[in-house]
């Protein structure tokens, strides 16, 4: 099974709530290019394997929590080996550990005599984390409250994007904690910015700018790039995203990145 990542095409954060996280408004889509692996399969009891050494394989992981979550609301157990193939970068706020998590449940309640409901199966991916429900449901989708409540939307036409991750990561609450009132970076575009008819902004851009000015100069130049029509940070960072104009080469575009600012800069190019 795979497991796609995500990108922030829009990212508003409206208010701290009382629960202490942000409402927000974000528009979602899929990158279907760029996926992870799953694969599941029978065994005596459950367990939970991952290439990436740098991953946890117990508790943590969000797939062992969904796991657990599933088996308590349904009583069952589930004597299967899951082994993750990572391909999307974690800490890059492309989604990949919400997606992991979203697409177990998928898999696992299939294989219930008595399948949960759709609407309970939301509530365990709400509880999990607020990109999971998400990923439950096909295509983009605008997603409020903190992230959980999910209303689809036309999916994006198919353009050129460019994924660009440094090497360090940023952890969401970083991102989240001084977000509405962080000091701008001075000569940097945080005002919303068209492709016909999509309207990108990301207001965590301000936060995490302030404290990783190597993403603030990432974002300035790419929207120098004579190839670039738009460029954002997705999610909470730490990747950065480019769409590119039309018959535009993205190989340029990654070669020039490479050479200006890190060869071992992880880039992933593809469509929405």
């Amino acid at each position: 099974m795979f497991s796609p990542a995500k990108i922030n095409l829009l990212l508003r954060v409206l208010r701290k709530r009382s629960d202490g996280f942000h409402e927000i408004e974000t528009l979602m889509a899929k990158l279907p290019g760029l996926a992870d692996e799953i694969t599941i399969t029978p065994a005596e009891s459950f367990s939970f394997t991952c290439d990436d050494p740098s991953l946890p394989t117990d508790g943590a992981n969000l797939i062992v929590k969904a796991v657990e979550a599933l088996s308590k609301e349904s009583g069952e157990e589930f004597p299967f080996h899951i082994h993750l193939e990572k391909r999307i970068p974690h800490g890059a706020g492309l989604g990949g550990g919400s997606s992991n998590a979203a697409t177990t449940l998928l898999a696992l309640n299939g294989q219930l005599a008595k399948p949960l409901a759709p609407e309970t199966l939301h509530s365990i991916a709400a509880a999990l984390g607020s990109d999971v429900p998400f990923f439950l449901y096909a295509g983009s989708a605008l997603c409020t409250g903190r992230g959980e409540i999910i209303t689809a939307a036309p999916t994006p036409p198919s353009l050129p994007v460019v994924l660009f991750k440094p090497r360090f990561s940023v952890p969401t609450p970083d991102a989240y904690r001084n977000c509405l009132n962080a000091e701008p970076v001075s000569g940097i575009r945080y005002s919303e910015q068209q492709y016909g008819d999509l309207t990108l902004v990301n207001d965590l851009e301000q936060p995490v700018f302030t404290k990783h000015r190597y993403l603030a100069e990432l974002k300035d130049w790419l929207l120098h790039r004579r190839d670039t029509k738009a460029a954002l940070m997705s999610g909470s960072g730490s990747t950065v995203f480019a769409i590119l104009r039309p018959n535009a080469d993205p190989k340029r575009l990654i070669g020039s990145a490479h050479k200006y600012f890190d060869p071992n800069l992880w880039t992933w190019s593809g469509t929405l």
